[in-house]
């Protein structure tokens, strides 16, 4: 199969599994992989702070997410095959051949970040929801943008009910039967 051409988005919460997919996916299809949360993260780390704390620092100065948002948006352009991974890659990858959200329930996430940031669970719940709350505020002030509405992705799969493997195996599937520019009667 020939994969010219093609942009792939992966969005999703906190926990969702987005991360874990990007990599199996771009590992799988020999794509590069672009993720806003690894860039947010590393301006985190450069801050000295915690993703929550780099999060309220954030809500308080646009740099960050304007930056972080323009740039993956600006390096999928460049690349004709990449899988750009972050929570607004779908909306800043506009022209995206396939725009995939993550969903799973809350106490899930919560569960997956405890592991992933050595933490306990009830911790790694109320840094989540913070976190957010962060966003969603960020996001509808900078962008206008309902964290709520699903409507421009193409899949939206809950990621509590396959494994990460099993998931990117569902989006190899969906690529290989996508019909781009084809419109139907």
């Amino acid at each position: 199969m020939e994969w010219n051409g093609m942009r792939i988005t992966i969005s999703g919460l906190p926990g969702s599994g987005t991360t874990t997919v990007a990599k199996l996916l771009s590992n799988e299809l020999s794509l590069e992989l672009i993720s806003a949360g690894e860039m947010f993260r590393e301006l985190a780390k450069e801050k000295g702070l915690q993703l929550w704390q780099f999060s309220k620092l954030a809500e308080n100065s646009d740099d960050f997410d304007r930056w972080i948002d323009e740039k993956q948006g600006e390096e999928a352009m460049k690349r004709e095959n990449v899988i750009v991974e972050g929570r607004l890659s779908g909306f800043f990858v506009p022209t995206a051949d396939l725009k995939i959200w993550l969903k799973a329930e809350p106490d899930i996430r919560a569960e997956r970040v405890a592991d992933r940031e050595k933490i306990d669970y009830k911790t790694a719940l109320s840094v989540m929801k913070s976190r957010e709350e962060s966003e969603h505020k960020r996001y509808e002030h900078y962008y206008a943008i309902d964290m709520e509405n699903l409507s421009i992705y193409d899949l939206v799969i809950d990621s509590s009910r396959w494994s990460g493997r099993d998931i990117m195996k569902v989006i190899v599937v969906a690529k290989e039967h996508l019909r781009v520019g084809v419109t139907t009667a």
